[in-house]
């Protein structure tokens, strides 16, 4: 009787292999996991940031309304706007150029009344009214 001796075939994985692939599966996600929270937190900031510009936008919007009758006053002015059922905070300076006719107009928006950097900042310029 001749015994012949066959070579095994493999079924299946090592556990050498097995734990590879769960060491490049776990790195993968845990990158996915950093990505899309990363993705959630610039969303929310980019959200705020856009309600502060609006917030600013308004503010300017009712400058160049009230313009028609009065000409702002070159000074600093502060006060709340309720904006997406926030309050947010801004500050309007109104500085004069060397055009008689002419002044510049910053507004910044904060999402805390002490927060040290606006979330939002806007400069236009308003016409002296004839």
């Amino acid at each position: 009787m001749n015994l012949v001796v066959r070579a095994r075939r493999q079924k299946g994985f090592t556990l050498i292999e097995v734990i590879v692939a769960l060491g490049i599966i776990a790195t993968a996600m845990a990158a996915v996991m950093m990505t899309v929270s990363t993705s959630a937190r610039n969303a929310a900031g980019l959200k705020e940031r856009t309600f502060a510009h609006w917030v600013a936008m308004n503010q300017m919007a009712e400058l160049h309304i009230r313009n028609d009758r009065e000409w702002p006053d070159i000074k600093k002015t502060t006060g709340t706007a309720l904006m997406a059922e926030h309050e947010w905070y801004w500050e309007q300076e109104v500085i004069k150029t060397p055009i008689d006719n002419v002044r510049r107009v910053y507004i910044r928006v904060r999402v805390n009344e002490d927060d040290e950097y606006p979330m939002a900042t806007l400069e236009g310029y308003v016409n002296k009214p004839s």
